[in-house]
């Protein structure tokens, strides 16, 4: 049978299942109270998987259609990776009922292949070591396939992989490392594997981490740029300057585009300083640390140290899109809800913001900002010479004026989003400030946002069972770019409009 959905569908939710009985192993060797949900849900999973991928075929599609194939193939493995959540009963406590436990785990499975980091858990406790890891590897799997789903997938189709990401960024050309897509693909893949192993590595020789286990799960966390932790208190939990460091520069180097380090690897010089969104990525974090910092010594009241850790290590978290907090309690120098407003003001600039392109952050990302401010210069420009040529550069480049047409189009996609998505979650009950921080830390892939859905709170707690649906919509629409879950629905339309005919 011809389907290039079905098929897609079959090969995801097969490598999904490959994760979900790794987990069930560890389970069974560890804790071994959620072996048989796991089991259960891979069996469940790669059957399914199976199945689909065996019976069905690629056919002939648009590229639309592609883009529609990638946004469902996301929705289904959203779905079925709330499976291990639902059958470990996962958040079964405080008097919950089985809609509002399937709410949370569909929106705990969103935030996790989506590389966002909202949670809603607030029993660290009872899950087994196997499920909590699983819960981790799900970030994995959502950053790696962002990386390189479009040029490891699409090519199958007979469809350059790189056309995928034609909205994500200007000249997406650049991150062909080869002239094959597929050969492409596998250097990312290569990469993306030997950076969550240095991560680990990292992790486990940093003075306050306590395990192998506590290592790899917060590798896959800093590779991903995802947000979730084995621990309440997130990276609080260690209280140590060293593991902060360390969780720093994977981080930034998380949010770093993956072709720049495969470049690195390969050329064995480093070249980053070559490229001129790296160093616009890396001044914005310097500038918006230095003035947290400034403003947490000076108008919160805290010492110059407390300042500078909390501070930077806040901004790096929230600035690549990773949402993992120092905090170690309500109220203490990292719990930035407690911050002046002036210094929560520049974290929901950097939520919007975001990393690279080409990395596993989200967010509108540092070289689409470059592009539209580099527009608007440009128009001031022209009122002062309305028949110059200007064009835009970003280093040597010149930008399309299509590119340009694009990135305006997102940016402009990505705020009536804000606006939709704030008018949703405040009309289900959502207060202003924590409805505000929670829509565009969605979008954003962020993890934490501000006021009741701060870095030493959960989403539960936050927000009703129907609004939490709608931030995990959100999450798995920014982790997408918008425009292929947008492609979707005007192909459900499509056809809705040729069966009433």
């Amino acid at each position: 049978m011809a389907s290039t959905t079905l098929h897609i569908i079959g090969i995801a939710l097969a490598a999904v299942s490959v994760g979900m009985l790794a987990c069930a192993l560890l389970e069974a060797l560890t804790s071994r109270r959620d072996t048989a949900a796991l089991a259960v849900s891979a069996l469940v999973t790669g059957a399914a998987g199976g199945v689909l991928w065996y019976v069905t075929r690629p056919g002939v599609v648009r590229k639309r259609h592609i883009f529609a194939t990638v946004a469902w193939t996301w929705v289904v493995i959203t779905g079925v990776g709330a499976l291990p959540f639902i059958l470990g009963g996962t958040f079964d406590y405080g008097g919950a009922g089985l809609v509002e436990q399937v709410v949370n785990s569909l929106f705990e499975s969103a935030s996790g292949f989506s590389a966002s980091g909202s949670t809603v858990l607030a029993d660290f406790e009872s899950p087994g070591r196997g499920l909590m890891m699983y819960r981790q590897l799900t970030h994995w799997y959502g950053g790696m396939g962002v990386v390189v789903l479009a040029v490891a997938v699409l090519p199958f189709l007979g469809v350059g992989g790189l056309e995928l990401i034609s909205a994500e960024a200007p000249g997406p050309s650049s991150d062909r490392l080869t002239p094959r897509v597929s050969e492409t693909a596998r250097r990312l893949w290569i990469v993306y594997i030997g950076f969550t192993v240095c991560a680990a590595l990292a992790f486990f020789g940093a003075d306050g981490f306590s395990s192998l286990y506590d290592a790899v799960a917060h590798a896959f966390t800093v590779a991903a740029t995802g947000g979730f932790s084995v621990h309440a208190d997130s990276i609080g939990h260690y209280d140590s300057v060293a593991v902060e460091t360390v969780a720093i520069v994977f981080m930034i180097l998380g949010g770093t585009s993956f072709s720049l380090h495969w470049r690195a690897v390969a050329n064995r010089t480093v070249t980053y300083h070559r490229n001129s969104e790296f160093r616009s990525y890396l001044t914005m974090l310097a500038m918006a640390s230095i003035v947290i910092v400034i403003l947490l010594w000076l108008e919160n009241g805290l010492s110059l140290g407390s300042s500078i850790r909390g501070g930077v290590f806040t901004v790096v978290s929230l600035g690549t899109s990773t949402g993992l907090s120092n905090a170690t309690g309500p109220g203490s120098p990292g719990d930035y809800v407690t911050w002046v407003a002036g210094a929560q003001l520049v974290l929901l600039l950097l939520m919007v913001v975001g990393g690279c392109t080409g990395s596993t952050s989200g967010g509108i990302k540092v070289m689409r900002m470059r592009v539209l401010g580099l527009t608007m210069l440009r128009s001031m420009r022209h009122t002062q010479t309305p028949r110059a040529v200007i064009p835009i550069r970003l280093g040597r480049d010149v930008i399309g004026e299509g590119v340009v047409a694009r990135v305006a189009g997102f940016f402009l996609l990505h705020f009536v989003l804000i606006i939709m998505g704030l008018l949703a979650v405040t009309a289900l009950g959502g207060d202003l400030e924590s409805s505000l921080g929670a829509v565009v830390s969605a979008l954003g892939n962020m993890g934490p946002a501000l006021g009741e859905a701060g870095p030493t709170s959960n989403y539960a707690v936050a927000f009703s069972q129907p609004a939490r649906l709608v931030l995990a919509l959100l999450m798995v629409i920014g982790r997408l770019e918008i425009f292929p879950m947008l492609l979707a629905a005007m192909a459900l339309a499509d056809r809705g409009r040729t069966a009433l005919r």
